[in-house]
């Protein structure tokens, strides 16, 4: 549902569209990369618009309809804006004929390119002038580095502009996404290994949406967990209100320097109104009496409320880095079993590479079940307490998945890795082990048929997250 595009492609099909356009409405090319370029180079669009006023599109994008020809004085021109006399091969218009030198063109152009892709739009420096200044122009007058510039904003925006095309999100990729809106699914796997959910660009995060991946990402990243912990392991100071956590057995707490206010940790009281009396260093009769009293229940049930939110996240945050983390580990063996190990197997076993290709799949398929896996608990991290049925039914499929996923792993990275530092074709007793190790890996093996089909399970939609602020 999705081709990839290199540089060379993308050219291609740009200049195809642009010679569609000129060919159908009999215009030149540079007239219709304006005309692509003001309609998101949407070939319907430009058709639909221009058969319905072709006047009005002309008007808006800044394209004559009878073009200013030549020039009026053959010999020699002011120019418009340093009004200076230049001979007429010196001066250039576009298609409105207001002379400028190729000087202040240059000028003008360079400082438009370098504003950004913003000098696609240009148009004549005439103030009272609409017209539009094609890519002819620019390779005219402007400079080798401007032209490079402009050349390279021009290519950028056929993906920038479609919406049916998107970058590569991965760091130094230049590599684009031509995608089919509608497909369904919208994991992307690009040529750079880099897997992205096309519709938010995120990392590909099947079977979580989009808008729970967004607000993990945002509670992950945000300082709501710095102040559920502040909240959960702290006390403000009764004076100067600042935040301080208990790190010794005794109840006598002093503020740091300047406060150095001296209270009491349990009921906030002054320490000068304890002593014997209010039950020693260890405790505090009077916050006991004023909490079978009600007075601090509700200080205490926000304290436990935070301190449950901040265990909870925990829980699921740890094994999403951990998944993570194995996932990451997993691509390095990956690439290293491709690269190094695989051709030093097929010697020790006398085998062709073909033939241990199920190496290879074992190690991608623990790859893709490490993302989904690791998805999974920002699923259930928002997966609501009272559905107790559903959340049940999924934790079942999780641990089936995360059991199965394990034995896989421990046989590709431990059980496998034994016979890559072998030099010497193994004998047949070792033989029959590596054909055990190999079985373990291969798809007939019950375990990691039961992994695919579980995985599977937790791809498809569960029912709807509800991703409503979790109470602090």
């Amino acid at each position: 549902n999705y081709t990839i595009l290199s540089e060379a492609d993308i050219y291609e099909r740009q200049q195809d569209d642009i010679m569609k356009i000129s060919t159908v409405l009999s215009i030149s090319k540079v007239e219709a990369s304006i005309l692509l370029r003001h309609y998101n180079w949407s070939v319907s669009k430009v058709h639909d618009e221009w058969f319905a006023d072709e006047a009005k599109v002309r008007r808006i994008v800044g394209l004559l309809e009878r073009p200013v020809v030549g020039f009026s004085s053959p010999r020699e021109m002011t120019c418009g804006i340093c009004f200076e006399n230049f001979p007429s091969s010196l001066m250039s218009a576009v298609a409105c004929g207001h002379s400028f030198c190729n000087i202040c063109w240059a000028g003008y152009i360079g400082t438009a390119i370098n504003d950004g892709p913003g000098c696609l739009m240009l148009r004549c420096p005439d103030p009272s002038c609409g017209a539009a200044v094609g890519q002819d122009m620019i390779h005219k007058v402007a400079s080798k580095e401007d032209k490079e510039k402009y050349d390279r904003y021009f290519l950028r925006s056929y993906i920038e502009d479609n919406r049916k095309a998107k970058w590569c999100p991965a760091p130094g990729c230049d590599y684009a996404v031509d995608f089919v809106v509608g497909s369904g699914n919208y994991d992307v796997s690009c040529r750079c290994s880099r897997s992205f959910c096309w519709s938010c660009t995120e990392e590909a995060h099947r079977p979580v949406d989009c808008g729970t991946v967004a607000k993990w990402i945002m509670k992950n990243s945000a300082e709501s967990e710095n102040m559920n912990w502040i909240l959960a392991n702290s006390k403000p100071c009764p004076k100067c209100k600042r935040p301080i956590e208990k790190n010794q057995g005794c109840m006598h707490i002093t503020c740091t320097p300047p406060c150095k206010f001296e209270f009491c940790w349990l009921c906030l009281g002054a320490w000068t109104d304890h002593g014997e009396r209010t039950g020693g260093f260890y405790a505090c009769n009077r916050y006991e009496n004023a909490k079978q009293e009600g007075v601090y229940d509700e200080t205490e049930k926000r304290r436990e409320m935070a301190k449950n939110s901040l265990e909870r996240y925990t829980h699921y945050y740890e094994r999403w880095a951990t998944n993570q983390s194995s996932r990451q580990k997993a691509l390095a063996d990956l690439q290293q079993m491709q690269t190094l190990h695989l051709e030093k197997l097929s010697d020790v076993q006398c085998q062709p590479e073909s033939q241990l290709k199920f190496v290879i799949e074992a190690w991608l398929q623990i790859v893709e079940c490490r993302r989904v896996l690791k998805w999974t608990y920002a699923y259930g991290y928002y997966l609501p307490e009272l559905e107790y049925a559903k959340r049940q039914f999924f934790e079942y499929l999780q641990g089936e998945a995360e059991a199965g996923l394990e034995r896989l792993h421990q046989c590709a990275e431990k059980e496998l890795q034994t016979w890559i530092p072998m030099v010497q074709p193994a004998d047949p007793l070792a033989q029959r082990a590596w054909v055990e190790v190999g079985a373990g890996l291969e798809e007939p093996r019950p375990h990691r048929r039961n992994l695919l089909v579980l995985v599977g399970m937790l791809i498809q939609p569960i029912g709807p997250v509800n991703t409503a602020p979790m109470p602090m």
